[in-house]
């Protein structure tokens, strides 16, 4: 226990020494903060009256062709102010809108329907959909007229809103749904970036032979499971490090974000518990997969061809689970809840999206932490065996085999 400790204060100092890990960790708790930042930057330069002040302005000049009269220049006004020229004919609302002596240009041929003309199209262009508005409520005002029935009144009434108190009584799947697959991508993320480094550190002391005088003074097995919890103590450290950044930098700017953001941070205690369990779980055990798969080449070259088991097998969990949220209780879901490989996410979807029984998370749970521990001891054995094997790479079946018959004959 003791050489293990070494071990782990020793490989946690390389991540804290590292320019890389502490650079990386510093941007992206700043770009966090900043990003949180924008909305209260972009209200400070605009006096904060953001685009209310402009947001059913058409244009500033207006030419419309109205031969039957069903627009009243009062009724375009109250979208904003402008200048309308009023047209005779459809040929002449084009010529003005070309010589842009108008920005946009209206030719009304009934109460469903008008051309709407304009030069050059921007992507923000809305003046279209506000003139449907308009034409809605000139018909409105008509009808009303025609009727001798209130528009106000009329308008009252289509107003009023209709007020639903939902009652989920269980999980909300739809409300849940972002913040799982966002986590469910995290992980995903620190399994692949972290597992090739633990497998680099591994190779790399292989290919310069560093490892051949740490097999002298410890363990197999001290050396392996050092780097897998210094891998993880340093994923708790840097996750906390950036989830506080984003939390810290939401609540200071919570008045301009309007609570925009709310759903992803309102995520409740048990799904985040069971995040961190389960999470934990599966990073140690592909943690230690990608330690033995380092520990089978000799060069840092040969790396990617060895650890690519653990890439395919990370991949394909990654998107079958994706594939599946839409079905939290479907069997896919329920069969990779208990597989250790993929638990790690499948569990956690079916916990926050779907129906599922404690005892189905303690089984799932066991199953995963008792096969962390043996992958933890089976990679041991086969880094041992393959401390001093040198030259080609060694297949990950050779070593298992070589592992089953006691005997180093890969």
């Amino acid at each position: 226990m003791k050489k293990l400790f070494h071990v782990y204060c020793f490989e946690l100092g390389n991540y804290f020494k590292s320019k890389s890990f502490v650079i990386s960790t510093v941007l992206i708790c700043v770009a966090a903060i900043v990003a949180m930042s924008i909305p209260g930057i972009i209200d400070s330069l605009s006096g904060g009256d953001g685009a209310d002040g402009e947001e059913n302005q058409m244009a500033e000049t207006i030419a419309v062709c109205d031969p039957q009269g069903m627009i009243q220049d009062d009724l375009i006004l109250s979208y904003g102010k402008a200048e309308i020229q009023r047209m005779e004919d459809d040929k002449q609302v084009q010529e003005a809108v070309k010589a842009e002596k108008a920005e946009i240009g209206f030719v009304i041929k009934s109460a469903t329907e008008f051309d709407y003309y304009v030069f050059n199209k921007s992507i923000s262009d809305s003046a279209g959909e506000l003139f449907k508005e308009l034409m809605s409520t000139s018909a409105k005002m008509k009808y009303c007229q025609d009727q001798n029935v209130n528009y106000e009144e009329l308008m009252k009434l289509d107003a009023e809103s209709i007020l639903c108190n939902e009652k989920v009584l269980g999980k909300d799947s739809g409300q849940n749904y972002w913040y799982s697959y966002i986590l469910v991508i995290l992980v995903f993320m620190i399994i692949i970036m972290y597992g090739m480094m633990i497998a680099t550190s591994v190779a790399n002391e292989k290919s310069n032979r560093t490892v051949e005088i740490l097999v002298t003074s410890t363990s197999s097995s001290s050396l392996l499971f050092g780097k897998v919890f210094a891998g993880a103590t340093a994923i708790i450290f840097q996750m906390g490090l950036i989830f506080t950044s984003i939390l810290g930098g939401y609540k200071l700017n919570a008045d301009s974000l309007d609570g925009m953001l709310d759903m992803f941070f309102d995520i409740p205690a048990e799904v985040l518990v069971t995040f961190a369990v389960f999470g934990l779980g599966g990073f140690l055990i592909y943690a230690f997969m990608y330690g033995t798969l380092g520990a089978l080449v000799s060069k840092i070259e040969d790396l990617n061809k060895s650890a690519g088991t653990a890439q395919m097998l990370v991949m394909v969990i990654y998107f079958l689970v994706l594939f599946q949220m839409q079905e939290p209780d479907g069997i896919v879901i329920r069969i990779l809840s208990y597989l250790p490989v993929s638990s790690y996410s499948a569990m956690f979807i079916r916990i926050a999206m779907g129906t599922v029984a404690t005892w189905e998370i303690v089984v799932s749970a066991v199953i995963l932490y008792a096969s962390v521990v043996a992958m933890g001891f089976v990679g041991a054995k086969i880094f041992r065996n393959s401390t001093l094997r040198y030259g080609n790479p060694i297949k990950l079946t050779n070593a298992l085999r070589g592992l089953r018959s006691g005997k180093n004959n890969y």
